[in-house]
């Protein structure tokens, strides 16, 4: 019976392995039972082999194969697979019995066609997207699936549909950085498989029916028509206790009423009219309204 620390220290030098370590695995163990060709792959190898002897140095340029550096080479020898994949640089095959699959580790793009998809809250929308994804691991993405490139644009028009119909229409056109890595994350847990890494996901444009731009068209010139009057009717506001308090002023000053009066006047007369009118002060008119 192991003490606690002996056990917590087992525990501890458990190794932790990830995806890609994973896939390499399963790629090494597929390679360890491909060395066992039996009997008559023996022979057909060492056939092949006295054929490359005997017709050498034609032969050699059959052997010989190059990989570039964002390229990797994937061999089978009479169905089997022969190891990892190989390069990049300079690898031999024998061309009897072994065939490759290059296999490009580039980043690569393609874009999701237009997807018409119903919104959570019953919004017709189509919705395109763009995905960028590379192969991590060769070996993998050519014996787990028969084509990783369209497998993955598959799945990439499945769940842009999948997601955004569980989004609101505002949240579609306000939360798109966090859609994008929402379904990045889905797509690498899916595509992790089959050796591919997807790395970024970016909606492009989310296109409305024509009459739902109308109304939304509508509603922000209704909102925007609602802010001006309440604007208008605050300035108003600020205007009118101005002149109530410019009216008090004056009230107790008969010399600034004149004053003003002067002024209305030199304003009338710069406009060039037929017709001034002159105001009269009222302190004038008191003793003909007493009589």
């Amino acid at each position: 019976m192991l003490s606690p620390s002996r056990e917590l220290s087992h525990n501890k030098i458990e190794p932790i392995a990830n995806e890609e370590s994973d896939t390499n695995v399963i790629g090494q163990s597929d390679g360890d039972q491909s060395k066992s060709c039996g009997f008559c792959g023996y022979i057909l190898t060492f056939f092949s082999c006295l054929l490359i002897f005997f017709t050498f140095p034609v032969s050699v340029w059959f052997c010989m194969k190059v990989v570039q550096e964002y390229e990797r080479a994937v061999i089978f020898r009479l169905g089997r697979l022969l190891g990892g994949a190989k390069g990049p640089g300079l690898f031999w095959i024998i061309p009897c019995m072994d065939t490759f699959r290059k296999v490009d580790l580039r980043t690569v793009s393609f874009d999701i066609p237009a997807q018409e998809v119903l919104t959570k809250d019953s919004v017709t929308t189509m919705v395109d997207a763009v995905v960028y994804y590379r192969i991590f691991n060769p070996t993998v993405s050519i014996t787990k699936v028969e084509n990783a490139n369209y497998a993955t644009q598959m799945i990439a028009q499945t769940t842009l549909r999948n997601m955004l119909g569980t989004k609101s229409l505002a949240d579609i056109l306000k939360d798109r950085e966090e859609m994008s890595e929402q379904m990045e994350a889905v797509l690498y847990s899916a595509s992790k498989n089959w050796g591919i890494k997807v790395e970024r996901v970016e909606l492009k444009d989310v296109k409305l029916p024509t009459t739902l731009q109308r109304a939304m068209a509508a509603e922000a010139e209704a909102s925007r028509d609602a802010r001006a009057k309440v604007i208008a009717a605050e300035g108003e506001m600020k205007a009118s206790r101005a002149l109530k308090e410019a009216a008090n002023v004056m009230s107790e000053s008969p010399a600034a009423l004149q004053l003003r009066y002067m002024q209305t006047l030199t304003e009338i007369a710069s406009e060039r009219n037929s017709t001034i009118i002159f105001p009269v002060p009222m302190d004038l008119m008191s003793g003909f309204m007493r009589r």
